[in-house]
């Protein structure tokens, strides 16, 4: 098995590996901290916090990996976008670990919460509301800019490239551009979450990602594109 298959499958088994974290990781810790009195509840499933930020540090190795693992082969078609796509998914797994580190925190200041009383409730709450809004921003906000912006970057490069169909990489460039600029809305409106909006225009990327990770596997970069090298593909 040459380099580049290798590669493809690598990367495709990490595009899976990061959707399967980012979702389970966030569905197992938001629905708790979208409850009114959180700051109880996190308290009483504290193994179930800590497992989620474990699978959330796996979201963040993971995202960074991917541009990473493209990175040799992408540079050779367009070695700027192919960095700047390493920059900004690096960018995102910073910020998901800064909302890992907020989680964390919001943990132990429930524990705290819960052994006090209600002797300092109201300060409690602000430091607690506080956190909250810090994961918001940093998971709602800055995370889905930067994955949005890198994958925008490494899918012209593939769509430039031809190392796999155009259909596919188009697709992707299409897909962020909506990822984009619905974060862009949500962020200046403090709409983080779920809505009916985040959730359309974020839907095809969620599955062009699926369908390019099947396809990187399954079938791997274009081999006639391979062997003619990138000065052929201008």
């Amino acid at each position: 098995m040459n380099t580049y298959r290798k590669t493809a499958i690598t990367v495709g088994i990490l595009f899976i590996a990061c959707s399967v974290a980012s979702i389970l990781g966030m569905s197992i810790s938001n629905p708790i901290l979208d409850g009114e009195d959180y700051l109880t509840t996190l308290a009483s499933n504290s193994n179930q916090i800590i497992a989620g930020s474990l699978i959330e540090f796996v979201w963040a190795a993971t995202c960074a990996g991917i541009a990473i693992g493209l990175y040799p082969i992408l540079r050779k078609y367009n070695g700027a976008l192919a960095l700047g796509a390493v920059g900004f998914r690096i960018v995102e797994g910073i910020f998901v670990l800064i909302g890992t580190l907020g989680l964390l925190s919001l943990l132990t200041l429930s524990q705290e919460f819960v052994s006090a009383g209600t002797s300092a409730a109201s300060s409690y709450q602000a430091s607690g509301n506080a956190l909250v809004a810090l994961r918001d921003w940093a998971h709602g906000s800055i995370v889905l800019i930067a994955f949005s912006l890198g994958t925008l970057l490494y899918s012209a490069v593939l769509y430039q490239s031809r190392l796999i169909p155009r259909w596919l990489s188009g697709w992707g460039v299409l897909a962020a551009a909506l990822c984009l600029a619905v974060t862009l809305y949500s962020t200046f409106n403090s709409s983080f979450g779920l809505t009916n909006l985040n959730t359309a225009l974020n839907a095809p990327i969620g599955l062009q990602e699926m369908v390019l990770a099947v396809w990187l596997i399954a079938k791997g970069f274009n081999p006639s594109v391979i062997a003619s090298g990138p000065a052929k593909q201008l």
